[in-house]
């Protein structure tokens, strides 16, 4: 994993009841999450969840309902405090913090993008936009001036004045991802963040964030459900299960390798023509003909640009240059055949 690491969770346990310390011992002795709740009344959330996550890029956490995304994201800003094990920011220890130190974590440092969007009804655009910074003590004036950049970046231009009850859902979000950016945070929490949205205007916004990101260059901690939207936007994706990290690597692993039953059910119905990568499958040894294929072309559009010569492996290249074959036979095993059933990536039991 390359890169400058910008979060790192270490060995974090999150239990629910009124003796979490006893409890926690039950875990370390190994009862999972069905047992400790049947034989202690007590509910494991995080069960010793270890992650990386380096600067800039895109860190999907998905997971069903009860799987622990979204109590593990709000570790990172001490909404929730663990049971045991360390959160680092830059290399801080953010359970370390006194109040005056997560305030500033809080208001400069990490911007949070809720589902239900979380805007104040008696809030113009403008106001709400404004609100971070506001909270950092910018002047009135400034803050107008830097949350309009943010409202015209996100197509809002000309509903300054208007009131989240006059705007769709989409809107709504818009305004939400618009203030988050306004105070320049370093890293960005989207918790189910386009969940409630249409899947039309949950694709739009994807294509915001992508083109945001492209310049920005945040550090984006994303939580959903959703595979397809994993698979889109995610640099890499850790998936939980019962408060467990079961997988963690990037798309292309993820999908070629799942680990289980469990993330292969997850994978079942995805087109992997359109989500794997030349990348992934090209021979990296091997020497292709006339036709040149990109190393990050989707499957699907590499076939198109084979189809004329079907018996002939086209070159892969890289920035113009070289770096493999791919033969026609390859590809479209990838396509059709059902994912192995063990990893060689990361996995985790």
């Amino acid at each position: 994993m390359s890169g400058n690491i910008k979060v790192s969770i270490k060995n974090l346990y999150k239990i629910f009841g009124n003796n979490p310390q006893d409890a926690l011992q039950h875990v370390l002795d190994g009862l999972g999450k069905p047992e400790l709740l049947a034989q202690h009344n007590h509910v494991l959330g995080l069960n010793n969840i270890n992650i990386d996550i380096p600067e800039k890029r895109v860190q999907v956490i998905m997971g069903l309902s009860g799987s622990g995304k979204s109590t593990l994201i709000r570790h990172l800003n001490r909404l929730i405090d663990p049971t045991a094990g360390v959160v680092e920011v830059d290399g801080e220890d953010v359970l370390k913090m006194d109040d005056k130190q997560m305030r500033s974590l809080r208001q400069k440092k990490m911007s949070m993008v809720f589902q239900k969007f979380a805007l104040m009804p008696h809030r113009t655009v403008a106001d709400n936009a404004a609100y971070g910074l506001r909270l950092q003590g910018v002047r009135a004036g400034e803050a107008k001036e830097r949350a309009q950049k943010w409202i015209d970046r996100v197509g809002l231009t000309g509903f300054e004045k208007s009131y989240p009850s006059q705007l769709s859902g989409g809107m709504q979000q818009r305004v939400g991802l618009a203030r988050a950016l306004a105070t320049d945070a370093d890293i960005l929490l989207m918790d189910e963040a386009f969940s409630a949205l249409d899947p039309l205007i949950r694709t739009d916004m994807q294509d915001v964030l992508l083109e945001l990101q492209k310049e920005l260059n945040k550090t984006i901690i994303f939580i959903t459900h959703d595979l397809d939207e994993a698979l889109r936007i995610g640099d890499d994706i850790a998936i939980l299960r019962d408060g467990g990290l079961i997988q963690q690597g990037d798309p292309q692993d993820i999908v070629l390798r799942p680990v289980d039953d469990y993330v292969s059910d997850f994978i079942m119905d995805i087109n992997r023509g359109r989500v794997l990568k030349v990348r992934s499958i090209m021979d990296a040894s091997g020497k292709g003909g006339a036709v040149e294929i990109d190393h990050n072309l989707a499957l699907e559009d590499a076939m198109q640009r084979m189809k004329d010569t079907p018996a002939n492996p086209a070159t892969v290249t890289r920035d113009g240059k070289p770096v493999g074959a791919l033969d026609m036979r390859t590809l479209i095993d990838a396509i059709e055949r059902p994912a192995p059933e063990t990893a060689s990536g990361t996995v985790y039991r």
